[in-house]
């Protein structure tokens, strides 16, 4: 009887250390399918972040796109005839004497308005290449939210930022340049040849016009306009990304 009993008893021990071995195989098993996951997701969460795919990245892209964009801008409206053979950007007569220009046309002095208009044009190119080291300067100092704000603006984002970054800067520093330009190819003598004529002509005399103020303000507009259209060829040609990063950066932005 006791040896039954003994021999039951020792059974129930090697089912409950069998219980326990099986209990301990299938937590290990959880455990390793539990860590799997884990190791998993860390693998995404680093994925998701990883240099290839990282804000960093696209910040440097943006400011590598802005570095060129700006640097193609500048070249192209600092060439002789940049701003006066590009319609888009082309500097006018001023509103105030856009009459003037019209009937001095008619009387013929034609000529006095077109050397008049190229004049201003000129000053504007010569000091077009001085706002590459404010762009510069605008470009380093980009933050995370900057990035971000322009990574889901509008494909004019990076311009209106630099507008709004760097437009009272160079202003300070195109007017001087462009005073002394003016001077130098004859702005104002040019405009007082232009309204000269109209002494003779029995119509009003021209509002007399700030020219230092106004070519700045032209040159200025002309500027962004020329490095938003930089901007757009990056965003949208893949032609003109023209670094790997540049590639990378807006290929995946765009795809």
């Amino acid at each position: 009887m006791n040896q039954s009993i003994n021999q039951e008893m020792a059974l129930k021990g090697e089912r409950m250390k069998l219980m326990k071995k099986t209990v301990g195989v299938l937590a290990g098993v959880i455990l390793m399918a539990g860590c799997a996951e884990l190791d998993q997701l860390a693998k995404n969460i680093q994925s998701s972040v990883a240099p290839e795919n990282s804000l960093g990245k696209i910040i440097a892209g943006l400011k590598e796109a802005l570095a060129i964009g700006t640097g193609n801008a500048v070249v192209d409206i600092s060439k002789v005839g940049g701003y006066f053979k590009n319609q888009a950007i082309r500097i006018l007569l001023p509103r105030e004497i856009q009459q003037t220009g019209d009937l001095l046309r008619q009387f013929g002095f034609g000529k006095v308005v077109d050397d008049f208009e190229y004049s201003m044009n000129t000053a504007a190119e010569q000091a077009a290449p001085k706002a590459k080291a404010i762009f510069i300067d605008a470009i380093t100092q980009m933050t995370f939210d900057d990035a971000r704000r322009i990574l889901n603006g509008p494909d004019t984002a990076a311009t209106d930022y630099l507008r709004a970054k760097t437009s009272m800067a160079i202003v300070g520093l195109f007017r001087p340049i462009i005073t002394d330009s003016m001077n130098r190819v004859g702005v104002t003598r040019l405009y007082k040849q232009m309204v000269e004529p109209l002494k003779r002509l029995p119509i009003a005399s021209p509002v007399p016009v700030d020219l230092d103020a106004y070519v700045t303000e032209k040159a200025l507009n002309g500027l962004f306009v020329m490095v938003a259209e930089e901007e757009k060829k990056i965003r949208r040609d893949p032609a003109a990304r023209v670094t790997e990063l540049l590639k990378d950066v807006f290929g995946k932005m765009r795809g």
